[in-house]
C-alpha cells in the first residue's frame, strides 16, 4: 500500500516509519523520502536495541529528521525514542488506528506487520491530520505526571476505603459510627490496635482516653462518648472464623491505606515546590476555587507552548467541555464529548464547581443555568466551557485573573451577567439557590430544596 505513494512525498523528512509497538518486540516499516522501496523488520524492546536503533537511523540519515508513527502519546516507547532529537513522534489514536485497518481489512485480520503498514501510511498520506509530539518544559511534564499520579492514588484510596467500610460492616459495624472518616489517620491508627470489638472492649478506659488524646482528638465530651460506645457496643457476629479473618483483613487494608496517605502527602509536597518553581503559576494562583490540589492540575492542563492551544475553542475541544453537534438531514443533536482526555475534562469541570463558592460571577452563571431547568452537570460543564475562555485569555496574555477587574468589564460590555451577579450569596426563598452537601465522603455543589 505505502510504497506506491511515496513518490509525491515531501522532504520535509528524511524517512517515514511505522512502528507497531508490543510489551516484547516491536514491528516497523521504513521508506524514505522519494524512494518507492519499502523495508520492514523487527524490534527487541530493551533500552539498548532501541538505542542502536536510532542511532542507525542517525548514521544512515546523516541526523535529518525521521517520522514515526505508533499508537501510543506517553509509554516506554515514546519515552526513550524522545531522547533522541532526530525521531519526530507522531501519535495515532488507538481507534483511528482500529478504524483505518477495518476499512481495509473489514474481514478483522490483524498482525504487526500489516498494523506498522497501515500505520506508515497514515503517516505519509495524512500527517497533517496528526499531531506531533513536541513535549513541553521539564517543569511542566514534571505536573502533569505528578497531578495525574495523585489522581490515581486518591482514586486507590477511595477503593480501599470502600473496602474498609464493606469488610467493617460485615463483622464490626460500630467504627463506623464512632468516626465520621473510617479512613482517616484517627480512624486507621485505631482500627490497626483494635481490628475487633472483642479487643477494644477489653481495654482499659484509661488506655483508650490515652489513645484519643495521643492522636489530637482534644473533644472531652467526644473521647467519653466513644469509650462509653466500646464498652456498650453488642457484637454484630460470634463466629470465630469470620472474627479471625475480619480482624486479619482490616489491619492489610488499614496498612495499605496508610501507605498510599504517606504517598499522596510526599507527591503534594513535591508538587507545592515544583508549583512554586513553575514560571506560570502566578496566572492560576488567584483564581477562586484553585487551591493546592487544583492549581497545579490546571497549570498542567496549559502548559507554557503557546502553539498547543492557539484558541479557546481548541482547548474547549481538546479538554471535551464542548460539545459534540451531529447533523444527518433534518436531524440535529447536540450532545457531551465522549473522546477527550477524561483527566483534563475533569480538572475543568471541578474548578467550575468550587469556583461557584468564591467567584460572584460564576455562582450568578450557575444559579441563571439552573434556573432555566437545565441539569446540574450540564450547567457546570457551561461554567468550565466560560471559565475556559477567560483562562484562555490569561495564559494568552501572561495576565493573572482578577475578578474585579472581569467584573468591571462585563459592566462596561452590558453583560446580561453583570445584572445576575448582583444575587446575594444565599437566597432563601430562591429555588435555584445553590449549595455544599456531602456525598459518599466528598463535598459536591448541589441546588438547596426550598
Amino acid at each position: 500500500m505505502a510504497q506506491s505513494q511515496t513518490l509525491n512525498v515531501p522532504s520535509e523528512f528524511a524517512a517515514f516509519i511505522g512502528l507497531d509497538w508490543a510489551d516484547r518486540k516491536h514491528s516497523w516499516k521504513l521508506v524514505a523520502a522519494g524512494s518507492v522501496e519499502g523495508e520492514s523488520g523487527e524490534l527487541n524492546h530493551t533500552p539498548e536495541a532501541l538505542q542502536q536503533w536510532a542511532t542507525d537511523l542517525h548514521d544512515r540519515f546523516a541526523g535529518a529528521p525521521v517520522a514515526i508513527a505508533l499508537e501510543q502519546r506517553r509509554g516506554a516507547v515514546v519515552f526513550q525514542l524522545s531522547k533522541f532529537p532526530h525521531l519526530v513522534v507522531y501519535p495515532v489514536h488507538p481507534t483511528t488506528a482500529a478504524k483505518y485497518r477495518q476499512a481495509f481489512f473489514p474481514s478483522g485480520t490483524k498482525n504487526d506487520p500489516l498494523d506498522s503498514a497501515l500505520l506508515l501510511e497514515l503517516l505519509l498520506q495524512h500527517r497533517d491530520r496528526l499531531r506531533r509530539l513536541d513535549p513541553d518544559t521539564p517543569a511542566t511534564r514534571l505536573l502533569q505526571l505528578l497531578v495525574e499520579h495523585r489522581r490515581k492514588l486518591v482514586d486507590e484510596k477511595t477503593r480501599l476505603s470502600n473496602r474498609l467500610t464493606a469488610a467493617l460492616k460485615s463483622y464490626y459495624p460500630q467504627p463506623l459510627q464512632w468516626f465520621d472518616d473510617i479512613d482517616a489517620p484517627l480512624g486507621c491508627a485505631f482500627l490497626q490496635r483494635w481490628p475487633t470489638l472483642a479487643q477494644a472492649q477489653h481495654s482499659h478506659p484509661g488506655t483508650l482516653r490515652k489513645f484519643f488524646v495521643q492522636h489530637n482528638c482534644r473533644s472531652a465530651e467526644r473521647i467519653r462518648e466513644r469509650i462509653e460506645g466500646i464498652h456498650q457496643a453488642t457484637p454484630a457476629v460470634t463466629d470465630t472464623a469470620l472474627l479471625e479473618a475480619g480482624g486479619i483483613i482490616v489491619s492489610g487494608i488499614v496498612r495499605a491505606s496508610q501507605a498510599l496517605s504517606e504517598s499522596i502527602a510526599a507527591v503534594d509536597a513535591r508538587l507545592q515546590g515544583a508549583v512554586a518553581e513553575h514560571p506560570q503559576a502566578g496566572i492560576f494562583a488567584g483564581l477562586p476555587g484553585a487551591g493546592a490540589v487544583l492549581l497545579p492540575r490546571l497549570i498542567a492542563a496549559f502548559g507554557t507552548r503557546l502553539d498547543r492551544f492557539p484558541s479557546a475553542s481548541k482547548l474547549q475541544c481538546h479538554t471535551g467541555i464542548a460539545p459534540v453537534h451531529s447533523q444527518t438531514g433534518n436531524t440535529e443533536i447536540v450532545h457531551m464529548r465522549r473522546a477527550c482526555p477524561k483527566f483534563l475534562r475533569q480538572t475543568f469541570v471541578e474548578f467550575a464547581s468550587h469556583s461557584v463558592a468564591k467567584s460572584v460571577w460564576a455562582r450568578a452563571f450557575l444559579q441563571n443555568q439552573l434556573a432555566q431547568q437545565k441539569d446540574y452537570n450540564v450547567a457546570i460543564r457551561a461554567l468550565a466551557f466560560k471559565w475556559q475562555r477567560i483562562l484562555h485569555a490569561c495564559w494568552r496574555n501572561n495576565t493573572p485573573y482578577d475578578e474585579q477587574r472581569y467584573l468591571q468589564t462585563l459592566q462596561k460590555r452590558n453583560s446580561p451577567l453583570a445584572k445576575l451577579s448582583a444575587i446575594p450569596k444565599s437566597a432563601p426563598t430562591d429555588p435555584t439557590a445553590v449549595g455544599w452537601k456531602s456525598v459518599a465522603g466528598f463535598h459536591t455543589l448541589a441546588m438547596k430544596n426550598t
